[in-house]
Order: C-alpha cells, then sequence, then structure tokens
C-alpha cells in the first residue's frame, strides 16, 4: 500500500483545449502555478450566479488538478462571491439544453436523485485528503455560493462578506452539502436559526463562531488567501495529509477511537521519517 504523501504521483496533462471549452464558458477559470491551484468564479455581471454547467465546469476543474497540486484557492471575480443559485432554473424554460428543475421535479424519484447527486459533486471534492482548499469569500454569499465556500477546508472573508442560506424562503432546503460542514462548525442551533431565518452572517460573527479562519480589509483578500496557502505548503505534505485525515474523522470516532488513530498514523510518520515507509 502507498504512503498518504504518494497519493496521485500522476500526474496528468492540462489540456488547454478542455479548459478553454468546457470551463471558461461555464464561468469557472483554472489556473497552476506549482503546487498552487486557482479556481476562478469568472462572471461578476450575474454576480456569479449558478447553474447546472458551472457546477459541471467545477466538477471538472477537480479532475483536471495535477498531482502535484497541494493547496486548492477558490476566489471569485466581482464584488460577490456568488449571489446563489440563477433564479432561471426555476422559469419554465429553464437554461439552454438543460431540464428545467420544474421538469426534474415532474420525473421519478431516481432521476430526480441522481441529478442533484450530480450537481453536489462541484461541492465534494474540495475536501479530498490530498489537498487543502482555501475559499477567498468577499461581498454576498448566498445559498450555492454560502455552501460552495462551507465546501472548502478553510475560508479567509473580506471585511464585506455576507453569508446567507436563503433556500428555506424559496421552499427548499439547502442541499448541495453545506449542512453537514455548517452544523460542525458553528453547532445545530445556530446552524438551524442562520439557514431557517435566511438572515446575513457578516465577517465578525464568521471569525467569532468558527465560519471563516480570518477576517481581513477587501483589497487585502487575495494576499491573505496567499499566505494562507504558503503557511500550509511549508509543512510536509504527507504530515498535512495525515493530520488533516485525523481532524475529518474525529468527529466520527470515539476519545479512545481517536487516540488509536493517533498512534497509528503517527507510527506510519515516524516509519516514513525514517525511510521505512510502504
Amino acid at each position: 500500500m502507498a504512503s498518504p504523501g504518494n497519493e496521485h504521483n500522476l500526474e496528468p496533462v492540462l489540456d488547454t483545449s478542455v479548459l478553454d471549452t468546457v470551463l471558461a464558458k461555464d464561468g469557472v477559470r483554472l489556473t497552476v502555478d506549482g503546487a498552487v491551484a486557482t479556481v476562478t468564479l469568472t462572471n461578476p455581471a450575474k454576480r456569479n450566479a449558478q447553474s447546472p454547467a458551472l457546477w459541471r465546469a467545477l466538477t471538472e476543474a477537480g479532475r483536471l488538478l495535477p498531482g502535484s497540486v497541494r493547496v486548492v484557492l477558490l476566489r471569485a471575480e466581482g464584488k460577490s462571491f456568488s449571489a446563489g443559485l440563477d433564479r432561471q432554473a426555476f422559469t419554465p424554460e429553464g437554461f439552454d439544453g438543460e431540464p428545467s428543475f420544474l421538469d426534474l421535479a415532474r420525473g421519478g424519484d431516481a432521476e430526480l436523485d441522481a441529478a442533484i447527486a450530480e450537481y453536489q459533486e462541484a461541492f465534494t471534492w474540495w475536501r479530498r485528503g490530498d489537498v487543502v482548499s482555501v475559499a477567498a469569500v468577499q461581498g454576498h454569499a448566498i445559498g450555492a455560493g454560502f455552501q460552495l465556500a462551507l465546501a472548502c477546508d478553510l475560508r479567509v472573508v473580506a471585511d464585506d462578506v455576507q453569508f446567507a442560506m436563503r433556500e428555506t424562503s424559496l421552499g427548499l432546503v439547502p442541499d448541495l452539502t453545506g449542512t453537514h460542514p455548517l452544523v460542525g462548525l458553528v453547532g445545530y442551533g445556530r446552524a438551524l436559526e442562520i439557514c431557517a431565518t435566511g438572515r446575513f452572517v457578516t465577517a465578525g460573527e464568521a471569525v467569532a463562531t468558527g465560519l471563516a479562519n480570518l477576517a481581513v480589509p477587501r483589497d487585502e483578500l487575495d494576499a491573505a488567501a496567499a499566505d494562507l496557502a504558503s503557511a500550509v505548503l511549508a509543512a510536509p505534505r504527507s504530515a498535512v495529509i495525515e493530520t488533516k485525515a485525523l481532524l475529518q474523522g474525529a468527529q466520527g470516532r470515539s476519545y479512545e477511537e481517536q487516540r488509536a488513530a493517533e498512534r497509528q498514523a503517527q507510527a506510519r510518520r515516524l516509519r516514513d521519517l525514517a525511510g521505512l515507509g510502504e
């Protein structure tokens, strides 16, 4: 079995034609600079509103990451990180070439479940074990935008940030993987209150409750996110991967189970440092 530090040793070649045709036209840009990849939402005119096409582009960005990438920065152009789901999804015509949400609702249970599962894929890969993801969030991060920020491991926010979960006001629930990290970060009671009321969470509260790791002035946001990426890169990759796995599994383990997991992880680290890793 390969040690955790040796995951994804074979780097996929970034096909620029794929990037141009699949990602850019749907409002996503992927750039890679050594161990850091940057995924940028690029439709500021629509406040980076989200659609199934954008979700597919985000999913593809995750698949295209070279194995050398250790940190993924998620950022957005314009005044807003993402204003959430494009309301065109709820119109009878929906998006060109896409079934409308109303059409999906009229389909069978299996088809509807599969469609939502496909949408969720855009939000799941940010927490995979071999990378640390950092969201740099400014302005509005509403609904799907809030959930996209929650999909990342860490969040740096501008002092003008406004998080809100507005799905319930539309008669819906947050279904893009946001409920699990939200409860984990702020607890059940506050998570329910945020979702049920749809109110704004600003920078100060976000930092105080653990929703954000750091808040900075808007013009310092990109630099602060880059500094955090550099700090993560300063530690050996294998140690970061093992630590992330330990922390991700902690809530699902008992105290004794976590102690055992720590021992097993440290044994792997010590053997690897001694040149005895598998």
